[in-house]
């Protein structure tokens, strides 16, 4: 793992992954497991990639399996960030059999997911960075419940996160400038509401809106939609005097071309509401 990739706090995937669980038990509990498995049975078991990929979400395996049973050693050999191929191990457990069964799936749905999120980011990353400067960032389309998790997981693929909710920064989008009545009505009202710690960024379609923007200044212009020459005749207008994010249709095709108009930032929905799972799988160890 990245020495710059700090973990989630434990107060923030707990809720999350103790949900996933009471879901998964339901009112009964693990029947299969209960009637199979003999209590005072153990267990040694290996969990390890299928796929080549990026590793995420593991902080959260372990846990699901420590709220089963603390009695569980769990040992992670890849941490969130870790690049990993078929095989390769990533967490190692030894203990009561019942537990790691029951926690299996909790533990295998978040760090498969996570792990194809951080897979899917290091591509684009990867792609983004032999044709230029720009960072691939998140945006809000994530799944209900698991923001915190998914944004997590681009910065295990070396990606960035943008803003985490409405709550931490002024986006103007394109309904915002049309119910408002046109760019430098909306900037205005935005710059009269923010206090000073909030950043502004406007959305913009054309380089007559981007003119605009630069004339009321704002600290952000989001570029939508632009092909690569009007992005990069828009990176020339703004000159340095705002962040350039590029939005809209971008794919491992279409990035290269993107991030060589020079663009700071290239924002992609698709990394954290439809990447493939990293497929992992949970096996007994020596098998």
């Amino acid at each position: 793992m990245s020495s710059f990739l700090s973990p989630l706090p434990r107060l923030l995937i707990e809720p999350v992954v103790r949900a996933a669980l009471l879901e998964d038990l339901g009112r009964a509990g693990d029947v299969t497991t209960d009637a199979v498995i003999p209590a005072g049975a153990r267990f040694e078991a290996v969990i390890a990639s299928r796929q080549p990929g990026v590793i995420a979400g593991i902080d959260a395996a372990v846990i699901a399996f420590d709220l089963v049973d603390p009695a569980l050693k769990v040992t992670v050999e890849r941490g969130d960030g870790a690049r990993v191929a078929p095989g390769d191990v990533v967490l190692r457990l030894d203990g009561p059999a019942r537990a790691i069964l029951t926690a299996e799936r909790v533990a295998l749905n978040i760090a498969c997911r996570m792990s194809g999120i951080a897979t899917a980011t290091a591509g684009l990353v990867e792609i983004a960075r032999r044709h230029g400067k720009a960072q691939i960032v998140c945006t809000r389309k994530t799944t209900p419940g698991l923001r915190a998790l998914e944004k997590h997981a681009v910065k295990a693929g070396g990606g960035s996160n943008h803003r985490f909710g409405l709550d931490d920064a002024v986006l103007i989008k394109d309904n915002h400038i049309a119910v408002a009545g046109g760019v430098v009505p909306a900037i205005r009202a935005a710059k009269a509401h923010a206090g000073h710690m909030v950043k502004i960024e406007v959305e913009v379609d054309t380089l007559a809106q981007l003119d605009a923007a630069l004339a009321e200044g704002v600290d952000a212009v989001l570029l939508d939609n632009m092909d690569p020459p009007t992005l990069k005749d828009a990176v020339a207008m703004v000159d340095g005097r705002a962040l350039t994010e590029a939005s809209g249709r971008v794919s491992r095709e279409t990035v290269g071309p993107i991030a060589a108009s020079g663009v700071d930032l290239i924002s992609v929905g698709w990394i954290t509401h439809s990447a493939p799972i990293l497929d992992l799988g949970l096996d007994a160890a020596g098998v």
